[in-house]
């Protein structure tokens, strides 16, 4: 019953996504091949807001019908404890696993959530950031480590790479209701992940993990839309 549930969540949130906005998608370079095929995960780069699950609008149906009951997602414990979000994220993702965003067992408790059959969602730069461009604190925003632990442990198939052009024109954290009627701007990349793995090892930086920081890093900055700034 619950993974009806969450079929019949993520199927309206992707309804809401294609009736009450305008999804512009383009990919970086369109493959020859299904790129929707053989996903094992899919990384937002650019975390603006809890509404990202509109980007639902631009993923195809029989993605969400092949994968619907096999997400796994890494979730701020703070932020499942929502009475509103925290409940949608919940019913819509039952495989998503809450984390204290910091280096203990919480994350290692995600990480045996993950198998063969997983299709894991993450945004690895693991907080949001605000229209100043940094994150709540005020810290610069950033990819953290705990993608790696992700790559490595399912070391094959492909990712789908989602660059946002960001969501505070449609609502800015601390906001509860979003604008309608708003462009969403959404560049995609897929990338096989062992061949990833290959080119982050064959990087000058001293640790592979600090490879694949750089790496997404990079790309983000590089494959981003312009972000439509809050009241436009």
């Amino acid at each position: 019953m619950r993974k009806l549930i969450a079929f019949f969540m993520l199927s309206m949130a992707k309804l809401v996504g294609r009736i009450f906005y305008k999804i512009e998608i383009n990919w970086v370079s369109k493959p020859d091949f299904d790129p929707w095929e053989n996903v094992r995960m899919y990384v937002l780069l650019n975390h603006t807001s809890l509404y990202e699950p509109l980007f639902l609008g631009s993923i195809p149906w029989r993605f969400i019908f092949e994968h619907y009951d096999n997400i796994v997602a890494p979730g701020a414990d703070i932020t499942l404890k929502r009475p509103l979000v925290g409940k949608f994220f919940k019913f819509s993702f039952p495989g998503m696993i809450p984390i204290s965003r910091k280096r203990d067992d919480t994350w290692d408790n995600f990480l045996k959530y993950i198998n063969d059959k997983s299709m894991v969602v993450i945004a690895p730069e693991g907080r949001m950031k605000r229209p100043t461009g940094l994150d709540k604190t005020g810290k610069p925003m950033s990819i953290m480590g705990g993608i790696v632990d992700i790559i490595t442990h399912i070391k094959k198939g492909k990712m789908i790479l989602a660059y946002s052009g960001g969501l505070h024109h449609v609502q800015v954290p601390g906001q509860t209701f979003p604008k309608l009627f708003k462009n969403i701007c959404l560049n995609y990349q897929n990338v096989d992940i062992a061949e990833f793995i290959k080119l982050c090892k064959n990087r000058p930086e001293d640790t592979f993990k600090k490879a694949v920081q750089n790496e997404l890093q990079q790309r983000m900055q590089k494959y981003c839309p312009p972000e439509i700034k809050p009241g436009l």
